[in-house]
């Protein structure tokens, strides 16, 4: 990584450059603002060495700050004057200037100015690349039909730049669909950053999204500025201000905004990808959300499958926390026995992936073994057996005759098993021991047209 050194003096810029490349630094020089922001957009340096004045240059060197601020954040800038006095040195570090050296400057000041400050931008670039490993981490899991229609739809809008809303359930995985899309589109590189709209109070809500400036502590980027480059996920959209929401409006008509407490416009190039759980149509009508954003943010909706809608997928999204859990956490690489993913598949799971998730975290943590996974170990599945009785009855099934009783247990058992299998005839006649045929006649007498996948209304079986 390359130090770009801007000086209007010849000598001044070579020198440094000189003992610089003589410490093992790459360098590179611009005499004028001009050279400066051509070097910077060829290739962003490590850290740049700024002078103050700048001779025969259409930018000063606080203009340049400024720029290099808005658009290349990440870029420690040192500032040098041989004009300096304690009014620049404080201008020059509130508008975001890492440190400040006056002319003439000290060879062993200006080193550890230099080391100090390469090191500020080697621990962010890490920061970045960690960041980016949590991403990448970030798989989706599944192999149903009503997950392999949301990978294609995502897939679909990986490489464009059209705005996105995941709509479906509390822990479906809204937030992981659009880490997919992030980690497979053209920025991929840059940040990813998620908004908390329920999680920030609202009267601090414009300050965390688009940052402040106070005298005392000069610039303080905010999430939106943060993001430059990358991708904003509105998470929960429907419960950001109203008042935010007439400015995140703005922000995206006109892609800059100005940070509170100042006066510069800062100028973002941004992805938005939004999330909900509720009807954004029906918070419109009761004038909780505006109608402007919602059609800005809605370009092209994408519906994030329930855990209900996809049984099929919980054996293999299972056995993708375990071997998550004992990796990160060192929690037993277990198995999973046939009886207890025929539970984990008829659960109900209200909470959806994330309740799934908390489950085998829970078990893993709790369990006695490293055996398998038994169904006695799932929290909710404990018999409930009355003291005085053996066998305790529902006070449905209690009240019918043996014949009405057997075949509403029947219905039940097996719509759980085809609910279970996605709507796959073929599979549910395997597991329960029966011919595929014999299955067809078994639900037409039951009365059974059809399930949907997720469901228990009528639809059609596929075999």
């Amino acid at each position: 990584m390359s130090i770009l050194i801007v000086d209007d003096e010849q000598d001044i810029r070579e020198l440094i450059g000189d003992i610089l490349r003589d410490e093992g630094y790459t360098t590179r020089l611009a005499a004028n603002s001009d050279d400066c922001m051509a070097a910077i957009n060829a290739d962003p340096p490590a850290l740049m060495i700024l002078d103050i004045w700048l001779k025969d240059s259409r930018m000063d060197g606080i203009d340049i700050l400024k720029t290099v601020k808005r658009d290349n954040p990440d870029i420690p800038v040192v500032i040098i004057s041989g004009h300096g006095n304690i009014e620049i040195a404080v201008a020059a570090i509130k508008q975001g200037a890492y440190d400040f050296i006056e002319k003439p400057f000290n060879i062993d000041q200006l080193m550890v100015v230099v080391a100090r400050a390469m090191e500020a931008s080697r621990l962010r670039r890490e920061n970045q690349e960690l960041r980016r490993r949590d991403v990448t981490s970030a798989e989706m899991v599944g192999s149903s039909l009503a997950f392999k229609t949301l990978k294609a739809n995502l897939d679909k809008v990986t490489k464009s730049n059209a705005r996105v809303m995941l709509t479906g359930e509390p822990g479906t995985g809204k937030e992981m669909a659009a880490r997919y899309i992030h980690m497979h589109s053209n920025r991929a590189a840059a940040p990813f950053i998620t908004v908390s709209s329920a999680s920030i109070e609202p009267e601090r809500m414009e300050e965390v999204l688009f940052g402040r400036e106070t005298p005392e502590r000069g610039v303080e980027p905010g999430l939106l500025e943060q993001a430059h480059g990358g991708i904003v996920y509105f998470d929960e959209v429907a419960d950001m201000p109203l008042g935010t929401q007439g400015k995140i409006l703005r922000v995206l008509t006109e892609q800059q905004f100005t940070r509170v407490g100042g006066a510069d416009k800062v100028r973002v190039d941004l992805r938005v990808i939004s999330s909900t759980c509720r009807d954004l149509r029906a918070e419109i009508g009761l004038g909780r959300f505006r109608q402007e954003l919602y059609d800005r943010l809605n370009v092209v909706p994408i519906a994030v499958p329930s855990l209900a809608a996809r049984r099929e997928d919980v054996p293999e999204l299972t056995r993708h926390f375990i071997d998550w859990f004992h990796r990160t956490q060192g929690l037993p690489n277990r198995s999973l026995s046939e009886e207890a993913e025929t539970v984990l598949q008829t659960l109900p799971w209200p909470g959806n992936i994330r309740q799934l998730r908390n489950v085998i975290e829970r078990i893993l943590i709790l369990g006695d073994g490293t055996g398998p996974i038994e169904p006695s170990e799932i929290p909710g599945t404990e018999p409930k057996v009355e003291a005085e009785s053996p066998l305790s009855l529902s006070g449905t099934i209690a009240t019918l005759p043996l014949r009405e009783a057997r075949e509403l247990f029947e219905r039940e058992y097996l719509l759980t098993q085809i609910n279970r299998f996605g709507g796959n005839i073929s599979r549910t006649a395997s597991f329960v021991g029966m011919e595929r045929s014999a299955l067809h006649r078994k639900l037409k007498s039951l009365g059974v047209v059809g399930s949907t996948r997720g469901g228990r209304g009528t639809g059609e079986f596929e075999d």
